[in-house]
């Protein structure tokens, strides 16, 4: 019954040798409740995502077994590859917008691990042996529901890590063939793509705790030489939070007045282009605030992947870099995957 925490992964700088392998989706992860025409779909927080996704619940209706239980991503696909802001998208209020959503850019359902089946559960069941149930569970499954490759091969997975990132996808997962299902423990193996940036810090926010850094605002010039505002750095230890407090002062203005992003509460500006505090269903009612810096300070981050033009995940603060100029941090030095064509992973 839900809400079943998913079972989750730790970090690894490579992929590890003798497991079963699969792409990591950037999409919702889903524990998926089947019970006759009773459909639940909960979400990784235990909140049900059931009413944003009509589509995927009648797809479940029609395609899984009468009763099961099973783990999964929701994903959206637009030309060929994962739309991670189209899925954002879905978590609206309204029910009109969420049917008509549900049409215009329509979600699909990637099965990964088999939970139960009729009156059995497989949790305790090993891996590999819920990997053959799965697969023969939703063996007449067809589209929007897609079972997700596998492989025992690690030749093959570093080339799913390599060619599956220009499909948007994040890396890939690795998982011990005698492992049962554990709800909420990181017992799988995640590999994911890490690049580094030079970016301009452009303003931060304060720490929930008080008057200390929380995140430092990043940015990027475009070709026409504005800069964008492409995602946040944050995740400091609290003493290194009040010495980046101290080592910003100097750069703080006492207005965004003559700042680049001075705009930030133009509904007119924010859709023009790349500005921090866009307000969104996924914000809610954040504090979106933040205090504008003047552009001069460069630092290199690391991070995964972008989702359009800007960071998809908080980049990690890596350097400084004195010897860099702001004006040297544009969108040309960002290393692009070569394009994968994700109907040919879902075929």
């Amino acid at each position: 019954m839900p809400p079943v925490p998913p079972m989750l992964a730790r970090t690894a700088a490579a992929i590890p040798p003798g497991m079963q392998y699969e792409a990591k989706w950037d999409g919702f992860r889903a524990i998926v409740f089947r019970d006759g025409d009773e459909v639940e779909l909960g979400s990784r927080s235990g909140k049900p995502l059931t009413r944003y996704f009509p589509e995927v619940v009648a797809a479940v209706r029609e395609q899984l077994p009468p009763r099961c239980v099973l783990d999964g991503e929701i994903v959206i696909v637009r030309d060929g590859r994962l739309d991670f802001d189209a899925l954002l998208e879905r978590i609206h209020p309204a029910e009109s917008r969420v049917r008509h959503l549900a049409e215009v850019t329509p979600a699909s359902l990637v099965a990964f691990d088999l939970l139960a089946l009729g009156d059995r559960s497989l949790m305790t069941v090993s891996q590999r042996d819920r990997r053959q149930a799965l697969v023969e569970a939703l063996r007449d499954a067809g589209a929007p529901v897609y079972t997700a490759p596998a492989t025992d091969d690690l030749e093959l997975a570093r080339t799913w890590f390599e060619q599956f990132e220009g499909a948007g996808l994040d890396g890939v997962v690795a998982k011990p063939h005698d492992l049962p299902y554990r709800p909420g423990e990181r017992v799988m193996v995640k590999v994911k793509h890490e690049r580094t940036a030079d970016c301009v810090v452009a303003g931060l926010r304060l720490h929930k705790s008080g008057p200390v850094v929380g995140s430092l605002l990043l940015g990027l010039y475009d070709d026409a030489g504005r800069l964008q505002h492409v995602g946040v750095c944050a995740s400091f230890p609290m003493a290194r939070r009040k010495a980046l407090m101290s080592e910003l002062e100097p750069l703080r203005m006492e207005s965004v007045a003559g700042h680049p992003w001075e705009s930030w509460t133009s509904e007119e500006a924010q859709a023009a282009g790349r500005l921090p505090g866009g307000v969104s269903r996924w914000t809610g009612k954040k504090d979106l605030s933040w205090l504008p810096l003047r552009p001069e300070r460069v630092v290199e981050v690391r991070y995964d992947h972008m989702q359009g033009d800007r960071f998809r995940h908080t980049a990690q603060f890596r350097r400084w870099r004195p010897d860099r100029t702001p004006e040297q941090c544009t969108y040309a030095q960002l290393q692009e995957p070569v394009n994968f064509d994700l109907a040919r992973l879902l075929s």
